[in-house]
């Protein structure tokens, strides 16, 4: 009996256990699924934020999004000043029960690669770090507290 319980434990506690147990870095683990998803389009070639925003129609009808091809232009995406652009435009829809982002049928070939992509993107956020919030309250979408962003990792 004690033995049937035991086991019982140590499958609920694998199966409980985080997609990721080991830490995800930027270097090792979400740099290679970049380049090989988004890097066509958000790669040495496309404009930063501020030029992107500029000529807008222009960059989108050339297929490139703002630049983020390195480490801090990344978090910038995610953290400040473009607080929560990433997780808005790479979430499923399903914890808002709202449509998918725009860019989140890029994270891979089929729905079983886009969710496995996206777990390792919320993995490497951090537990409770991935939200849709911006650094200021806009139309429906509030602002960031200060809770929230002390909920990201971003290890590089």
């Amino acid at each position: 009996m004690l033995k049937n319980l035991m086991s019982a434990a140590v499958v609920a506690a694998l199966i409980s256990f985080p997609a990721y147990a080991q830490k995800v870095t930027y270097t090792k683990d979400i740099a290679p699924l970049f380049k090989e998803n988004c890097i066509e389009c958000h790669g040495d070639g496309a404009p930063i934020y501020k030029e992107f925003k500029k000529q807008e129609k222009k960059f989108t009808e050339e297929k490139l999004g703002p630049r983020m091809d390195s480490y801090p232009l990344l978090i910038s995406h995610i953290a400040w000043p473009e607080t929560g652009a990433i997780m808005r435009r790479l979430d499923d829809g399903k914890a808002t029960g709202g449509k998918p982002g725009n860019m989140y049928r890029h994270l891979g070939g089929d729905d079983q690669e886009r969710q496995k992509n996206l777990a390792l993107f919320k993995a490497w956020v951090g537990e409770g770090g991935w939200n849709l919030n911006r650094w200021k309250a806009r139309g429906n979408v509030p602002a960031i507290t200060k809770e929230q962003l002390d909920k990201l990792k971003l290890d590089y």
